[in-house]
């Protein structure tokens, strides 16, 4: 546990002035950032992510009538309200992930008790770092205590997916909710996304006179979806014709190149395969502390993402060509694509340097100004006190 941070304390008492009375608890959860592993989890790989200092903050408290459910957002300025019979797959809004939460929770057999909640979040959103992962988890923790539920991190992790899987209907991998609910700080989260094993892997940046630089490029997730379904579809059919559960189970790349005679299909097999190696090798060089030997990795991933997976865009491109340009170790797209972040690994204090940089670089090619963050390894969903 925790001491209530002063955003908390102004949580509690927007809680107060909501609901006229005091909250049993105030709970947070955490977004993500990913340092490696990007279209790994659909094809039974691994991925490194670690949990971001930006948090969505629930404060909540059990009501008396037990099939009613109010959550207010100070982000958005709203208060929503659903009861049992709007439990149903499909529902549209903000609310639906806590909504979905709650069906979740009911749906595995739990008993959930009616709820105010009153929350707010500095995770960005549409950034590609998990504002929902962190809504669901932040959510979940909540309702588990308020309702004495004994689940474990991993089962906490896979009800919210299934909330946002199977009631927003949104087909994410386990990742998010993952490092949202199992990582701790300092450390990044090895997962293995067939087996659900999970590592915590010392990251201490600071240690090593270096930081991790997160550059919003604020570019539209253009044919995100469509796209996604196509990459998804693409590896499929290749586990299938080279007669693999999943790409994962590629041990020979030459050979199984060999066995395809699409271009595109090669590219895209290349690139999981081949971002699999990475994390393991980047496991590897954390184990053994060797931080700055990540940066050749993340240039191998951005190049491999934007050849051969084909998902990056000129905005992103320019980001991570201008980071290294100003000094950056290595540099690379984060997230599933077509937009959304890059993440640099750049030495201590350059971070502000190295982001004014590129967004000088973006003005003069016509583009909007990026925003960007030092990310600080930090801890999973908890409660605060």
């Amino acid at each position: 546990m925790h001491e209530v941070s002063n955003g908390a304390s102004g949580l509690v008492e927007a809680f107060r002035a909501q609901t006229g009375r005091q909250p049993a608890g105030v709970w947070a959860a955490p977004g993500r950032v990913n340092v490696i592993g990007e279209h790994t989890d659909y094809n039974d790989g691994y991925v490194m992510p670690f949990a971001l200092a930006q948090r969505v903050l629930i404060a909540a408290a059990p009501r008396n009538d037990h099939g009613t459910w109010t959550v207010t957002s100070l982000n958005n300025r709203s208060t929503k309200i659903f009861r049992d019979a709007d439990l149903q797959p499909g529902m549209t809004g903000w609310q639906a992930y806590v909504a979905g939460v709650v069906w979740a929770l009911k749906e595995a057999g739990h008993r959930i008790d009616g709820a105010d909640l009153v929350l707010t979040s500095d995770v960005p959103k549409g950034a590609g770092l998990s504002s929902s992962a962190a809504l669901e988890c932040a959510v979940l923790i909540a309702l588990a205590d308020l309702n004495e539920l004994e689940i474990p991190g991993l089962g906490r992790a896979k009800l919210a997916r299934r909330a946002e899987n199977a009631f927003v209907g949104a087909p994410t991998g386990l990742m998010d909710q993952a490092a949202s609910t199992l990582c701790t700080a300092g450390h990044a989260l090895f997962f293995d996304c067939r087996t659900d094993a999970a590592e915590q892997v010392l990251l201490d940046t600071r240690s090593s006179g270096l930081e991790i630089l997160v550059l919003d490029t604020k570019t539209p997730h253009a044919l995100v979806d469509s796209e996604y379904a196509a990459r998804r579809t693409s590896c499929e059919e290749a586990a299938r014709l080279l007669g693999v559960a999943a790409l994962r189970d590629v041990t020979d790349l030459d050979a199984a190149l060999a066995q395809l005679s699409d271009p595109v299909m090669r590219r895209r097999v290349r690139h999981v395969v081949t971002e699999n190696a990475r994390v393991l090798e980047a496991v590897a060089i954390l184990r053994a502390g060797r931080i700055a030997d990540l940066a050749p990795l993340l240039d191998a991933s951005h190049e491999s993402m934007r050849d051969d997976f084909e998902i990056t865009v000129p905005q992103v491109d320019l980001a991570v060509d201008v980071a290294r340009a100003s000094g950056a170790l290595g540099a690379r797209m984060t997230g599933g694509g077509f937009g959304g972040c890059i993440i640099a690994l750049v030495e201590a204090g350059d971070s502000n340097r190295i982001g004014d940089e590129i967004t000088v670089k973006f003005g003069a090619a016509g583009y909007g100004p990026p925003t960007h963050f030092t990310a600080v390894p930090s801890a999973g969903a908890e409660r605060l006190e």
